[in-house]
Order: structure tokens, then sequence, then C-alpha cells
């Protein structure tokens, strides 16, 4: 699986026990989702492109690194995926935010769109796909393909948690796309939720059932 990382830092594992708990309130989970998703973009960004800069210290001139190249861009899957992106822009202040809306056919569990906004020139830019959980992989493959019909050919993909079914999905559909993921579980209920997993990410962000 070239194309799939799954983190082992302590501290993403840490945080992701506590996340997981059922006594674990809205405001906290909202502070460690955003507290995994930095840890999580910190690895997602290691390949970013370099150039050197002279710098003008107060000592003397240094030539230093900065990042070079395509600029970045955030694009949450609505709504669950909003929880992550002050964590992204933690790291990455001057990204573009744009935004995906998809709802869960309860049927047939496949994804249908409601909202699409995103920068511009998007087609310029790195882009960071996100959203908590991965469970079928449906809303994730399709949130992909509406940024590549507007020209994005470097994207990545962010989930907290995910499910191998999940995996299997991207990989099927987009085979060109990295993943970062905090932790894989078992597998899919017969609701399509992920088992361990966390319950619902959006309404345990937002406080709502």
């Amino acid at each position: 699986m070239a194309n799939l990382t799954i983190m082992d830092h302590p501290l993403i594992q840490h945080k992701i026990s506590i996340l997981r708990d059922k006594r674990t309130g809205n405001m906290q989970f909202r502070k460690l989702a955003e507290e995994i998703s930095t840890l999580i973009a910190y690895e997602a960004t290691r390949d970013l492109a370099l150039e050197n800069v002279e710098v003008e210290t107060p000592i003397t001139t240094a030539t230093c690194k900065k990042l070079a190249g395509k600029k970045l861009a955030i694009v949450p899957i609505l709504r669950a995926g909003l929880g992550m992106v002050d964590g992204l822009l933690t790291l990455v202040p001057a990204a573009k935010v744009g935004h995906i809306g998809l709802y869960r056919d309860h049927e047939t569990l496949e994804p249908h769109e409601y909202y699409c906004k995103l920068p511009e020139d998007i087609d310029k830019r790195v882009v960071f796909v996100v959203d908590p959980m991965l469970a079928t992989g449906g809303s994730a493959s399709a949130a992909i393909q509406f940024v590549k019909d507007r020209g994005a050919t470097h994207i990545k993909l962010l989930n907290i948690i995910a499910a191998p079914e999940g995996i299997a999905r991207i990989q099927k559909d987009h085979p060109d796309v990295d993943m970062f993921v905090g932790v894989l579980d078992e597998k899919l209920n017969e609701h399509g939720y992920i088992i361990p997993g966390l319950g619902d990410a959006g309404d345990r962000i937002f406080g709502t059932k």
C-alpha cells in the first residue's frame, strides 16, 4: 500500500483513545480532533518542496529554506470535516479553504452532493481533502473527483479513523491520491459505521444528534 500512511506516533494514538471514549464531551472532542489533525498534517506535508532564500539575521546573512512551488488548499467534507480545518491551518495558515457538502443515502450508502465551493486556482494547489471518518469511502471518493474535475492533480486525503473498506475504495477509484490515516479500524457494520469507531463524528463535534 504505497500510497497509504497509517500513523504510529504515540501522541496520535493517545489522543484517538480519548476521542473514542463516549464520555468525552463536545468541547474536548473538538479540541482533540484539531490536535490530531495537526499531527497528521505534519506528516502529510513532509514532501512539500523547498527553495533557498537569503535572510538577514541580526548577525549576518544566512541561506535558509522556505516553501516553494505549489500553494496549498484544504477541502473539508461537510460537516464533520470542518473539525479538522483549524488543525491544518495551524501549520499552513496561508492555505485557502474550500468546502464540499455531501450526504449519505441511508439505504444505498451512496453520497449525494448538496454544496461545492472551491478556490478558483485549486488546479495550481496541493489539495488536502479532510474528513475525520473514512467508512465506505463513497463520500471521500466523490469529493476527490469533484476536486479533480476542477483540474487539481496533487491531492492528499487525511482521515483520523478509517475502515479497510474505505481504504480499498479510494485505492481503487483514485490510486494517485496519497492517504494519511490516524488509525485503521476493524471493519464496517451493516449500517456502514466503523467498528469500533467513535460514533458520528459530526454529532460529537457539533453537539447534535
